[in-house]
């Protein structure tokens, strides 16, 4: 007869991650308030990462650049090499799979790993984190924290409780007390405008939620947000990340600091972010048969479109085909574009079976040599191969771009319901 085991979740969350991989490429950035993101005077730039040494300062990721000078003017501000990251993100997650054959990466930063049954080979889960914990920090130089419970919800929200470097374990049946020790800031999956709904309803405390009746929280927030709080602190315990894998998407995008009403180059630029997506797609060993690409306009109105083919995409010039055509029906000339973003959706592993083309028009040799490619790079990080048509981005950075922040790149269940 089998043993039954008792679900053991880790939440593995790499510290203050592009600009960790920062400190550890330029040794003479540690020690010092590291912001990635956009350099001091571009315009429209955001954080997409600040070291803890620059949080201190009060510098956060999605924060404006401008904002972030006049709090740390002495910091170091560099844009990112997300190449470099999503190989890192890469190495770890890989890291990951030799403790458990379940790893379910949430971000490029991120992910859950099922060790239940786990304990005769590794272990108790403390020494399991220990462990994971000591493997990243020998092959990557990087730090982790993790967070231990029986729910995945818990886990996650005690990644963040001892950060950095942290572990924190919430035992079984104690997931309700810890939620109710937490602020209601502190509610994952709760986003601004629903934490501005809950005080303007008079909640101050996560106790407040627990001691309202779930009735009431839906008559207050509506089914889905009013259901989301009252399980959310007693700890989500239904709560499974990884089921709904179709809802996975990999994203990149760009906000530019001047508007691009030059045809040649937003398509340049869809270029670069399906190079982006793509190369993220071949570090998770995974294929999509959606893509969408999302545009602001210069008076800030935003449209996306998405096309979803009965052939999985391929490889970087079949994304950005796709993209192209996407963009032909979308796009209205009269405007100017401040932002591009490039999409694939219904994310699925390349292991699971797929319909191929009935003709090869030559995407299947440019797949193998995109993959030669990328395998080349992991192997080499200095070895930098690129398409002609953006060596000039890569140096300029087109128009002092600000990409998406750390955790968006890869985003699922970031946002509470109705957010």
């Amino acid at each position: 007869m089998d043993r039954q085991y008792e679900k053991v979740y880790l939440h593995v969350d790499l510290d203050a991650f592009f600009a960790s991989v920062e400190q550890l490429d330029h040794p003479e950035y540690r020690g010092k308030p590291v912001i990635v993101g956009g350099l001091p005077g571009d315009r429209r730039s955001v954080v997409s990462t600040a070291s803890y040494e620059a949080r201190k300062y009060g510098v956060h990721s999605a924060m404006p650049t401008f904002k972030a000078v006049k709090l740390c003017p002495n910091g170091i501000y560099t844009r990112g090499n997300y190449k470099r990251y999503c190989e890192i993100s890469s190495q770890i997650m890989k890291i990951f799979g030799d403790f458990s054959p379940t790893v379910i990466q949430m971000s490029i930063d991120e992910a859950f790993i099922d060790i239940t049954g786990t304990e005769h080979i590794f272990g108790t889960s403390l020494e399991t984190a220990k462990k994971i914990k000591a493997r990243v920090k020998e092959e990557t130089g990087l730090t982790v924290s993790i967070g231990i419970a029986n729910t995945m919800y818990i886990a996650k929200i005690a990644s963040g409780y001892r950060k950095p470097d942290g572990i924190t374990i919430i035992p079984k049946g104690k997931e309700t007390e810890f939620m109710l020790s937490l602020p209601l800031e502190k509610v994952w999956g709760a986003g601004t405008k629903t934490l501005e709904r809950m005080k303007s309803c008079g909640f101050t405390s996560t106790k407040d939620i627990y001691k309202t009746s779930l009735q009431l929280l839906i008559t207050l927030f509506g089914d889905s947000t009013g259901a989301f709080l009252y399980n959310a602190v007693r700890g989500n315990k239904d709560l499974i990340f990884g089921e709904e894998a179709k809802s996975h998407s990999i994203s990149s995008e760009t906000t530019f600091a001047y508007d691009l009403t030059d045809l040649y180059i937003i398509e340049t630029a869809i270029m670069d972010l399906a190079n982006q997506v793509v190369w993220r797609m071949h570090s998770e060993n995974v294929r999509s048969r959606t893509a969408s690409i999302k545009i602001r306009y210069d008076d800030f109105k935003t449209v996306s479109i998405q096309e979803t083919s009965d052939i999985a995409i391929t490889n970087a010039d079949d994304l950005y085909e796709r993209c192209k055509r996407l963009l032909e029906k979308k796009y209205d000339k009269n405007k100017g574009i401040r932002l591009l973003g490039v999409c694939v959706s219904n994310i699925e592993k390349n292991s699971e079976p797929t319909q191929g083309s009935l003709f090869d028009f030559g995407d299947a040799k440019k797949a193998k040599v995109e993959r030669a490619i990328f395998n080349m790079e992991n192997k080499n990080p200095a070895l930098k191969l690129r398409k002609a048509r953006l060596i000039d981005v890569e140096r300029k950075k087109l128009g002092n771009a600000s990409t998406s922040t750390e955790g968006e790149q890869n985003s699922r269940f970031h946002r509470g319901p109705n957010d």
